[in-house]
């Protein structure tokens, strides 16, 4: 989907534009996955590096600025994003990639990653002098994919900023950066957006059950729309929420086995919006995530043990801070359901 100023975003731009001059030098833009804040952010940085600008307007498109930065070119735009999530394979040395053997040869795996060396090959590129005679832009999104030592190296570019360099942080788990990091930095939040205004908006791009699915994916529109145009591990979900509806100790198993290719992560998530559901109707007789199944999660519910349930919800958050190290999914899966299985016994 090409960049766009989401209607969810209009307040943030606004804001932005008020700050004008006293804009800091490194900003955080934090908040849900699926909302299209790297969006908001690359649509910003392509504003600030414009050479045609209009008031409160985003960057023209039209201009010599504009068409290198469309192109990926622009000599005062940096973007750091892991390997993994541009799609493109590791060209070499990445921190964290792993090797698999494929027909014979060894490849790499893309990283998932913000390797010490991206941040490193900064240096020259803010120690000379911008192209254009104006800001040099550094957008690294999300933030929170930095290994511990490249968190360390943008530390110390934070602590003293060069001149004429913005940078943009995107982040959709604030609380995983560095204090450090946080307290040298600006914050803008971006909530999820209204529940009327999301639908509105998947109503525009014919988006069939809309309601179900901004709940399947947590009020995020964009998250909503892909899924309903993809329907990415679709079986594998639907599996999942089928175990946890009827939870049996033979079926969870298999169930752990049949969704080890799935990101260990994306098994967390479907988890945690379950319980979330169970806590929910438990405590405020309603419900978030699955409208769906709205009188199965009120019959298990009833039958939870209140601090079991909550135990394994702290559980569940734990799981996630480390989704992304090398793990084995079907024991993770296998440890993930046999917990939620002690809720209801006895």
């Amino acid at each position: 989907m090409e960049k766009q100023l989401y209607p969810w975003h209009q307040k943030n731009w606004q804001r932005l534009q008020k700050m004008g001059k006293s804009l800091p030098h490194a900003l955080i833009f934090h908040g849900p996955e699926g909302t299209g804040i790297a969006d908001f952010a690359e649509i910003w940085a392509q504003t600030l590096l414009c050479e045609n600008r209009q008031g409160e307007e985003p960057a023209c498109g039209g201009c010599s600025s504009c068409r290198w930065f469309d192109q990926g070119s622009h000599p005062d735009y940096q973007r750091l994003t892991p390997d993994a999530l541009d799609g493109e394979s590791d060209s070499g040395g990445a921190d964290g990639d792993t090797g698999e053997e494929t027909a014979g040869k060894k490849t790499k795996q893309a990283s998932k990653k913000i390797p010490i060396n991206a941040i490193r090959q900064l240096h020259d590129f803010v120690n000379i002098t911008t192209h254009r005679g104006g800001f040099r832009i550094i957008l690294i999104y999300p933030v929170e994919t930095m290994t511990v030592e490249a968190s360390n190296a943008l530390l110390k570019m934070l602590e003293e900023p060069p001149a004429q360099t913005f940078f943009l942080l995107v982040s959709n788990q604030l609380g995983a950066l560095l204090p450090t990091i946080l307290s040298r930095c600006g914050k803008l939040a971006f909530p999820l957006p209204d529940k009327a205004e999301a639908l509105a908006w998947l109503g525009q791009h014919q988006v069939k059950d809309a309601e179900i699915w901004l709940a399947e994916q947590g009020g995020a529109p964009l998250a909503a729309l892909e899924a309903s145009e993809t329907n990415l591990n679709a079986k594998e979900h639907a599996l999942l929420l089928e175990s946890l509806s009827a939870p049996r100790l033979v079926t969870l198993l298999k169930t752990a086995e049949q969704l080890q290719k799935v990101p260990v992560r994306q098994s967390i998530i479907w988890m945690q919006r379950w319980l979330y559901d169970l806590v929910s109707q438990r405590q405020a007789d309603t419900i978030r995530y699955h409208p769906r199944h709205q009188q199965t999660i009120m019959q298990l519910a009833a039958k939870a043990d209140l601090h079991r349930l909550m135990a394994v919800v702290k559980q569940m958050a734990d799981r996630r801070k480390t989704a992304e190290h090398p793990l084995v999914p079907r024991l993770v899966l296998e440890d993930m359901l046999m917990d939620y299985l002690k809720i209801f016994s006895g």
